[in-house]
């Protein structure tokens, strides 16, 4: 009951995870910032998405650095894949 509250007051999962896309696009707000932050503090599974979208984009920038026309293929994204999952000890 109390972490339904807690999310209600602070932010929900869905509003999270979007803040977490928009921050790496661009910035946001302090008030955003902080609120996510709550958030992520008391929501496991905003922290788990939030590490794997660290380690996409790390993945992605450098891929992307090192060569001007990269091209994604199906054994990058099962590597990624494996990367996730070993990040995440799953």
């Amino acid at each position: 009951m109390l972490r339904k509250f807690i999310h209600i007051l602070f932010l929900p999962c869905s509003k999270a995870t979007m803040l977490m896309e928009k921050r790496n696009a661009k910035a946001i707000s302090q008030k955003e910032d902080w609120q996510l932050s709550m958030h992520i503090k008391i929501c496991k599974w905003c922290r788990a998405y939030e590490e794997k979208l660290k380690i996409l984009d790390d993945i992605l920038k450098r891929k992307l650095s090192q060569k001007e026309n990269a091209e994604i293929n199906d054994s990058d994204i099962q590597g990624v894949k494996n990367k996730v999952l070993e990040k995440l000890n799953l």
